[in-house]
Parts: structure tokens; C-alpha cells; sequence
């Protein structure tokens, strides 16, 4: 996959949702239903199955908000998702499982921040969706607390 970003001038627009497209390994940010800004992410190790319980490592499907900003984070920087959401809640009680949580959009730790663009080659989080420091640098002033996130297949 190829970093998609230099394709699009420096944002002027506040996005008004993320979306992520798990098969595509993509975010994207929009406005008013037009992509912004597209960035090659990592998601969870677990496969592109949904996310079904605690410690599946996978990346969840749904409908969710940013409901919080953390920085520092131990990735860096993180805009944490509202993961499990009530449909998540209700599948992991009729599974009889822990839906698990603290699902974020972030940068990499200190230890893998060599890595840069290239991180999104492999899968590896437990069900987050990574990007580059710069880019997660990028993205961290334009969406705010509230912003609608939906992950799609």
C-alpha cells in the first residue's frame, strides 16, 4: 500500500467524521461526506474480523465517537473511541464474554516510532488503528472530543 497523503493540500477543513475502512487499511477524514485526508493505518493482529471480546486483538465494526484525547499516551499520542458501544455490549452478553475496550487511534510507542510510515505494512495492535507520530501529529489539532468514527469492513 501507498502512503495516500501527498495527494491532498494541507487541510483548511475541520473533519466532521473519521472513517476507517479495515479491508482498504485506511482513515479517512471527512467533511460533509468528502474525503479530506486519507492515511494507511495498522489494525489489530487479530485478523479483520470484528472485534467479539477481550484479548481477540482485534479491530471493532461500528459506530462510535472520539471521547477522548490523550497526550502523553503510552502510544505517543491517542484519540480514544468509544468502543464497546450498547450493539457491542448486547453480542459480548448473549457470547457470554468481556466486549474488552480502550480502543484509540494513535501513534506508535517510543520504541517503534523508527518505524514512521511504514508501520501500517503489518498488523500489529490489540484492535487499535495505528499511524505514523507525524501523521497521528497531523490528525490530533482537526478532530475534537464528539467527532462521529465509524469502522467499517
Amino acid at each position: 500500500m501507498q502512503c495516500q497523503h501527498s495527494e491532498y493540500p494541507s487541510l483548511s477543513e475541520t473533519p466532521d467524521k473519521v472513517l476507517i475502512l479495515k479491508s482498504r487499511h485506511t482513515l479517512i477524514l471527512q467533511r460533509r461526506g468528502h474525503d479530506l485526508k486519507t492515511y494507511d493505518v495498522a489494525l489489530g493482529r487479530g485478523g479483520l474480523s470484528p472485534k467479539r471480546q477481550r484479548g481477540d486483538h482485534r479491530t471493532p465494526e461500528g459506530s462510535y465517537l472520539i471521547d477522548l484525547k490523550r497526550d502523553p499516551s503510552r502510544f505517543y499520542r491517542a484519540l480514544k473511541i468509544s468502543y464497546p458501544s450498547k450493539p457491542d455490549l448486547e453480542n459480548a452478553l448473549h457470547l457470554g464474554v468481556e466486549p474488552g475496550g480502550e480502543i484509540e487511534i494513535r501513534g506508535l510507542p517510543p520504541w517503534l516510532s523508527w518505524l514512521g510510515p511504514v508501520q501500517h505494512l503489518v498488523d500489529w495492535t490489540d484492535g487499535c488503528i495505528a499511524v505514523s507520530n507525524g501523521e497521528i501529529d497531523e490528525i490530533w489539532p482537526l478532530v475534537e472530543v464528539g467527532t462521529p468514527v465509524e469502522i467499517r469492513h
